[in-house]
């Protein structure tokens, strides 16, 4: 038998067999499936998030108040802190030799109207500095004007949709609007940003800091934002903020600093863990299918124990027995492996067109799953198999229930 004749023997038997090779085919493609699935929500998620962190730069510590292991969480999302923030104490980082800026951050929900449009919108307190240290580019106007601190000026800048809802097809720059009990003029609108650290920009209003006091009635700060002077400044900047404000809050080191790397390595962490144990998930869907495979083949060698044997007594080999039911199953297992790659990169294209997030199946998801299929059913057919290569063609083709 040349090749060719061994894919025409393969495909007839799948042919002849048409239930069993579909369930087959349907167990290794669900395996298949879901790895690449899996894998590329992962790799996505993570690679997203590092875009994000990239967007903060490696020279920028965020400092929040209270301390991981006293608010049971991330401040200051879970806990509260015992002691706020203040201006002051930005201030004070902003004097520091090894910082380069400082941006206080108020924020809350506030709601925005001008006439008879309203809208809730995320409202940012902040300095000029801020625009900067997030890398916030502006399509009209400037940003917040350089202030004293404590000092309050009636002036906002909006995020693209922001404007879009309150002021349509009319032009933004220099009108007034309302938020909360204030009114504050526009002098600068941001370009199209999105999302970005859970703060959406093309929503926001952003204010004085020192207005924002005002608006949401309290001194504390959200965070505050520090810039190292370069990235080889970082570690003693930190020290610098740590010292300053232990010092400034009566020796208690009450506030925790987050930087681009330990955030990265964090999210890294678990996005890397829940990707391997997704795919470990999908993994042993793919061992079951091999399971099925070898309950499989047994059942044909048994059924097919006549043809077995007729192969043999026209000149087949133990060898040639062999490798035609490893091919049979190798066929299944390319065939089943590569309709469930393609249908879920199908589903990762979709998510891609209707999602900002990069979903691409890593390179271990699409050399892995074929490659894992491929030999889970080699190994699990290759018993049965050499079952069928040992069958002799005299008792192979005597009828059932002769002596």
């Amino acid at each position: 038998m040349d090749p060719l004749d061994a894919c025409r023997f393969w495909l007839g038997a799948l042919r002849g067999h048409g239930s069993r090779s579909v369930m087959l085919l349907l167990a290794m493609a669900v395996g298949v499936f879901f790895v690449t699935l899996l894998g590329g929500l992962g790799e996505g998620v993570r690679t997203y998030m590092l875009g994000e962190f990239s967007l903060l730069g490696r020279d920028i510590l965020i400092v929040l108040p209270g301390r991981n292991e006293t608010a049971g969480g991330m401040p200051p999302i879970t806990g509260m802190a015992p002691r706020s923030l203040t201006q002051a104490d930005a201030a004070a980082l902003g004097r520091l030799p090894a910082v380069h800026r400082v941006a206080p951050l108020h924020a809350g929900q506030l709601e925005v109207s001008r006439d008879n449009r309203n809208r809730e919108a995320l409202t940012l307190g902040t300095t000029r500095a801020f625009f900067a240290i997030r890398q916030l580019r502006l399509a009209q106007g400037q940003p917040l004007p350089e202030l004293e601190p404590g000092q309050a000026e009636d002036v906002c800048v909006i995020g693209s949709r922001l404007r879009q809802a309150l002021f349509g097809s009319s032009p933004a720059l220099g009108q007034w609007l309302r938020a909360g009990d204030r009114r504050f003029r526009v002098i600068g609108v941001l370009d199209e940003r999105g999302e970005s650290l859970g703060m959406d920009f093309s929503e926001a209003l952003i204010v004085p800091v020192a207005n924002a006091e005002g608006l949401f009635n309290r001194e504390g700060l959200y965070r505050v934002f520090v810039e190292a002077r370069g990235p080889s400044y970082l570690d003693s900047a930190r020290r610098q903020v740590l010292a300053t404000l232990t010092e400034r809050h009566q020796g208690e080191e009450d506030v925790t600093l987050l930087s681009q790397d330990s955030m990265l390595a964090a999210f890294d962490g678990i996005l890397s863990g829940l990707t391997l144990a997704l795919a470990g998930i999908a993994a042993i869907s793919l061992l079951v299918a091999g399971i099925l495979i070898m309950n499989v083949t047994w059942i044909a060698v048994l059924q097919r124990t006549a043809e077995i044997g007729l192969l043999k007594a026209v000149g087949a080999s133990s060898a040639q027995v062999r490798l035609l039911f490893l091919g049979e199953a190798a066929l299944l297992a390319l065939l089943g492996a590569g309709s469930g790659m393609a249908l879920g990169e199908l589903l990762l294209w979709v998510a891609r067109m209707a999602s900002d997030l990069p979903l691409y199946a890593p390179w271990w998801a699409r050399l892995g799953a074929p490659s894992l299929a491929l030999a889970a059913a080699l190994l699990f057919a290759w018993l049965p198999a050499n079952h069928a290569a040992a069958q002799v063609p005299v008792q192979a083709l005597r009828p059932q229930g002769s002596l």
